[in-house]
Formats: structure tokens, sequence, C-alpha cells
């Protein structure tokens, strides 16, 4: 397996430690021993490693977690076995009193899609330091953005139908039919998990795993509430439903690299051809803020593989 400290500080752009030396601690008469590999802005990485050679059970886990979090507060933990084929991603949640586990298997050979939409997160880039080092919060939510995702479960089913009641209030031109509006509306979020699913799996864009959010935050720099109106129907109507021979030159350059897709679920409704429909940004913040917190269109099962869809979805 490829080592940590490398990939850390090498390709998602971590510095190198200040102190290297591995640490020793005892747990229910098992030696674990924990070493610093990457930190930023007072948020470190460990590599944890038991006597044993195996990844320890949960309890234990968390245990560690603890132990390591008395001395620095924001950190990510990355189990390891002996023969460094497995690596378990361990990072907590802290809401007042409560805590909340979010980790994640690989294994040697397994498939990295979802591994890499978590950690495309946590990557600092060089523009980040033009206005100095960012603070320590800016990077813990660095690793929050990238771990803070939950296996779809009943949870996720009942916060999209409250999604769909909030954002068909957003819909305006449709108000004295409500029958349409609420079709419109699981339109516009089927479309939008379809594509949320293509960015997921590096489909769109040169794998841009951020292609919605990075357009919608273009397009509020450009001004207020136009992303659906001028980016959203590009992408759907100019981009998805017409070979790139035949798009226009200004819709390529606003939607990026984008392919064809020979299906009816971006060709334009006929209620969109009935009404003067519009949307502002706040709906769709708060769709992506709900698709960001859950990794819902891939397996993500413990050891499963994660180019395959979950049969849920």
């Amino acid at each position: 397996m490829y080592q940590h400290s490398t990939f850390l500080i090498e390709e998602l752009g971590w510095s190198k430690p200040s102190r290297q030396k591995p640490e020793t601690l005892k747990i229910d008469n098992k030696t674990y021993q924990y070493q610093k590999i990457a930190e930023f802005s007072g948020v470190a990485i460990f590599e944890v490693t038991a006597a044993d050679g195996n990844i320890p059970e949960a309890k234990v886990r968390f245990a560690i977690h603890q132990e390591i979090t008395k001395l620095i507060a924001e950190n990510l933990l990355i189990f390891v076995n002996e023969e460094r084929t497995r690596s378990l991603w361990y990072w907590v949640k802290r809401e007042g009193s409560k805590t909340f586990v979010r980790d994640h298997l690989y294994v040697k050979g397994q498939p990295g899609d979802l591994f890499l939409s978590k950690l495309g997160s946590v990557v600092i880039d060089i523009t980040e330091l033009e206005h100095g080092e960012p603070t320590v919060v800016e990077i813990a939510y660095k690793l929050q953005r990238g771990f803070d995702v939950e296996a779809v479960t009943k949870k996720f089913y009942n916060k999209f139908q409250e999604l769909h009641q909030k954002f068909l209030l957003f819909v305006k031109g449709i108000d004295d039919n409500e029958t349409d509006r609420r079709w419109y509306t699981s339109i516009i979020l089927n479309r939008l998990m379809f594509v949320y699913f293509l960015q997921c799996k590096r489909f769109i864009d040169n794998e841009d795993l951020k292609y919605l959010q990075n357009k919608l935050k273009q397009s509020k720099q450009k001004g207020e509430n136009h992303f659906y109106d001028e980016f959203l129907k590009a992408l759907f109507f100019e981009s998805f439903a017409k070979p790139e021979i035949e798009r226009d030159l200004s819709v390529q350059k606003l939607v990026g690299k984008v392919k064809y897709l020979n299906g009816g679920l971006f060709i334009k409704h006929h209620i969109e051809e009935k009404y003067q429909i519009s949307i502002v940004d706040e709906a769709f913040e708060q769709v992506l803020d709900l698709f960001e917190r859950y990794s819902w269109n891939l397996d993500d099962t413990p050891e499963g593989k994660d180019d395959e869809i979950n049969p849920d979805v």
C-alpha cells in the first residue's frame, strides 16, 4: 500500500510533521503505536498500528482517539494492519457532548472512487495560501466535508422528502397549479441527483468531484440567482441533450467538458414549455448541502465495491 505520509504531503498538499517520533500507549493490556505523519494549521494526521498487527475493534479505536485528542484536538487517524493491505481512516464528529464516528475502510486492490471523493475535500490547494495560512477551523472543516458523510438509510429518504417540500416553495411561475409545481420539483431533483452521481463517478468536466458546487459558486460570483436560468438550463438542454458538435461555443465554455446523454431526462419537459419558471440559488444550496452529507450514490459498505450503485438508490 502506498505510504500514507508521501500521499498526504505530495498529493494532497499537507505539510511534513514537526515531530515524527512514534509514541506508544496501552489499552486493555495491548500495545498500540501512533505517529504523526502530516499536519497543517494545528490539525494532525496520525498513523496507528497495533502490536498484534491487526486493526483494533471499534471500542479500542475510540479509546485511542480519545487519548490522541488530549494532545491535538483536531485530528484524523489512519489505522493500518501489519501487511499494510488494509487501512481504516477514522474521524470523529463532535456536536456538544455527543460524538459521531465516521470511518472508511480501504482494502488494497479495491476501486477507489468513493475514497477519492472523500479525499478530494482535504486537498490543500496552493491558491489557499495566497492570503496567509488557513486557520485550524478551516482545515478542520475540510476534514468534516470529506468524512462527515453517512450511508444511505431511511434517514436520507426522510430528509429528501423534507427537501422536496422546501424546494417546491422556491419554484416560482407555477403558483396557480400545485400538481405541476410538485411534479416539476421532482423533475429538477431527479436531474440533480443524476448529475451528482455523475460527478461523484468522475464523469464530468475533467473528473471534477465538486462540479455542481463549483458551478454554483462561479454563478454567484457573477450575480445572484442566475444558476437555474443560465447554468442549469444550458447544462440540461444544451449539453446533456445535444451532441458536442451541435453545442454553441459559449455553452461549452459555461458548462465545461460534458458528455452527450441520449435519454429523456434532459429533454425539455412540457411543464417547462408551459410556464416561465424561476428558482433562486438558495434552493440549490440546500439540495447540494443534503447530497454532500451522504455517500448515497455509491456502495459505502465495508469492503464493498465502491464503483457499484447501492441497490437502495
